[in-house]
């Protein structure tokens, strides 16, 4: 008989996520991923003027905050026809790009790396090894014996004092963790360098956008003014500045996380075969270099994968009602046709309706709705959305740069194509993703430079900001590649308001609950077959989610504008929402 275990708050990811795995004989044979934060932010804009709209959908999370706001501007110049001008979509590429450099080593070093690196371990760790070993893969230049002889005594601090802080509460001395005590200290001390060099990184939005999180954009293009002789707006100084962080960036990325990745992965190669989930990866493509309408010189790549069949990629289209749906079958809503029938974002509806039990509680009753996340489906089939899913469209799609970066990295861990197709896959694109970023994100820069030394300043197009100009009734669609996955806004325009918003986010693809055929959404179909050594550390149910990146507070978010409770949750101390 399986035994269902509870993983309730899954810590180390953003928002409320719980897990409820059944396990049969060492492995897991069901799973349910539930989220107990509530959605509704869509109706918070409705009736609001669209300029606006990004200011408040931005605020759907902390993390993640300048793609919710590319996805609402798109979306409305889309729906009015409004062409930005090269900067302003250099500027936020760059700006992206950032985030990306920025949200991706933050969660290996500081959300994903502690499943699989001992902290505790490291103070066993020879630092001359450690040494050796670090300047055998990279060139960076914090590798003496002495310099994590020094990291290695700071942690013994931690544990001599009794209180680990943030090291706390890990899964320490886990039999399935597998680093020697050398690779362990490497990857605290870098674990400790990227919590000072994420901090930098960020200055790039307060330069173009004026602060983060939540830099300012605009409809019809960026906030900011280029004048390289002007001490009060972007001038050569600050010019040169992003382009020393961007080069900053670029350079941890090389030396300190894709050296620090391969050499963990090197030592858990048989999760190459754990976590594989359904099988299908979307990407909706992004970062343009010829204007938002011309898919084709996208840096990522658009496009569908079925059934792990990456020589097959299929085209997405966010305007045919048939393609995307969200269904709240098993969702804590209801929509006025029925719970069974999808419904296009331009038609969505939130509409919440709580009828599950009052925490705490045992178990979920999966047999009804259990989960305040909708679930979405493309043509009818559960998608995979990620950095994974980007990576395969890109190499699936023969683009160069994809076909080598991949190529490499399967032959430097000596594993076959199929290994992507995992916990250790997902783990890695993210990683090699990172790294074409960064080139990429220069190449934006350089891009930018070259424009405005040829006297090109512009930065915003005031055409049809006016809403005399606007139709009556209007349809837009902003799309983008967050760094959890694909990311769209759709608007519906009347009158000069906006008359509906939806937005359908990574996580809402990727944990969502069963659709109304039963499929599974991906969180639950990557936990299925995983190997538990011990229900009561599930360490390697941990491993699968913080995999994919979790977002909660995308996918689910609620808003009182009286301030007033619209929940309690009991867990071990009482906590509100």
């Amino acid at each position: 008989m399986a035994e269902r275990i509870v993983v309730d708050p899954v810590t180390r990811i953003e928002g409320h996520l719980r897990i409820e795995a059944e396990i049969k004989d060492g492995k897991i044979v069901d799973a349910y991923s539930s989220s107990t934060m509530v959605r509704g932010i869509e109706e918070i804009v409705k009736g609001r003027d669209p300029r606006d709209v990004w200011a408040f959908v931005q605020r759907t999370c902390g993390v993640c905050t300048t793609v919710h706001a590319i996805a609402s501007v798109r979306a409305v110049e889309d729906a009015l026809g409004i062409v930005i001008p090269p900067n302003a979509e250099m500027v936020r590429n760059i700006m992206e790009g950032a985030l990306y450099m920025h949200d991706h080593v933050v969660h290996f070093y500081h959300l994903h790396a502690l499943d699989w690196v001992d902290v505790v371990s490291s103070l066993s760790a020879d630092p001359a090894e450690t040494s050796r070993i670090a300047q055998s893969i990279s060139n960076w230049p914090k590798s003496s014996v002495g310099y994590f002889t020094d990291v290695q005594k700071r942690i013994k601090k931690f544990v001599d004092s009794g209180q680990l802080g943030i090291f706390a509460n890990g899964y320490w001395g886990h039999p399935k963790m597998k680093l020697p005590p050398e690779v362990n200290l490497l990857g605290v001390a870098h674990y400790l360098e990227a919590l000072e060099w994420q901090k930098e990184i960020v200055r790039v939005h307060t330069i173009f956008g004026g602060k983060n999180p939540h830099p300012n954009y605009l409809v019809g293009g960026m906030a900011c003014a280029v004048n390289t002789d002007d001490p009060g707006g972007i001038n050569a100084e600050r010019l040169a500045y992003v382009g020393q962080l961007l080069q900053d960036g670029k350079n941890f990325i090389e030396q300190v996380y894709l050296p620090d990745l391969m050499a963990i992965a090197s030592f858990y190669k048989d999760w190459g075969a754990i976590g594989k989930g359904i099988g299908n990866y979307m990407s909706y493509g992004d970062f343009p270099t010829n204007g938002y309408a011309d898919k084709a010189n996208f840096k990522f790549p658009s496009g569908v994968i079925l059934d792990r069949d990456v020589t097959k990629i299929y085209p997405v289209d966010h305007r045919d009602s048939t393609e995307i749906v969200e269904y709240v079958n098993k969702s804590w809503y209801e929509y006025t046709g029925g719970d069974d029938v999808g419904l296009h974002p331009w038609d969505g509806q939130t509409n919440i309706k709580y009828s599950g039990p009052k925490p705490p509680y045992e178990h979920l009753d999966v047999d009804k709705k259990y989960s305040f996340i909708k679930t979405p489906r493309w043509k009818g089939h559960p998608m995979e959305v990620g950095p994974l899913a980007r990576v395969l469209v890109g190499y699936g799609s023969g683009n160069p740069e994809f076909k080598e970066i991949v190529d490499s990295a399967l032959s430097t861990l000596n594993v076959p194509v199929t290994a992507l197709f995992s916990t250790l896959g997902r783990t890695a694109a993210r990683g090699l993703e990172t790294q074409l970023v960064a080139n990429w994100t220069m190449e934006f820069y350089n891009t930018l430079m070259t424009n405005i030394k040829n006297g090109d300043s512009r930065m915003a197009n005031s055409e049809l900001r006016d809403p005399a100009l606007w139709p009556a009734e209007a349809k837009g669609v902003g799309y983008t590649e967050a760094p959890r996955g694909s990311l769209a806004h759709w608007i519906v325009i009347k009158d000069g308001k906006t008359a509906n918003y939806q937005q359908v986010v990574p996580t809402t693809w990727n944990a969502s609950p069963r659709d109304p055929k039963g499929m599974m959404s991906a969180y639950e179909s990557a936990l299925i077959d995983t190997p538990v050594a011990d229900p009561a550390l599930p360490l390697e149910i941990i491993r699968t989610i913080h995999s994919f990146d979790p977002c909660l507070a995308c996918a689910v978010h609620l808003y009182d504008e009286h301030g007033k409770h619209i929940s309690q949750v009991q867990n071990e101390a009482a906590c509100t929402i």
